[in-house]
């Protein structure tokens, strides 16, 4: 099974962004997702960015980790 946890970008360099995950920053690389911009909510797995998704999606994603 694959755990992947929802975050906000807050700034880019180059391949790598800062996300917020729920109030806590950390360094992650972007290089998958295709031209990520600040604002927007991506999954984070193993340190990478795997996808991106809505906001509506990433509330249910930490409800359903118990997150919330």
């Amino acid at each position: 099974m694959c755990l992947a946890i929802p975050a906000q970008i807050v700034s880019i360099a180059g391949d790598f962004a800062k996300v917020d995950i729920r109030g806590n920053f950390r360094e992650t690389n972007v290089s998958l997702i295709e031209n990520p911009q600040v604002g927007e909510f991506v999954l984070l797995h193993a340190g990478f960015a795997i996808e991106r998704v809505d906001a509506e999606l990433a509330k249910e994603i930490e409800e359903l980790e118990g997150m919330e």
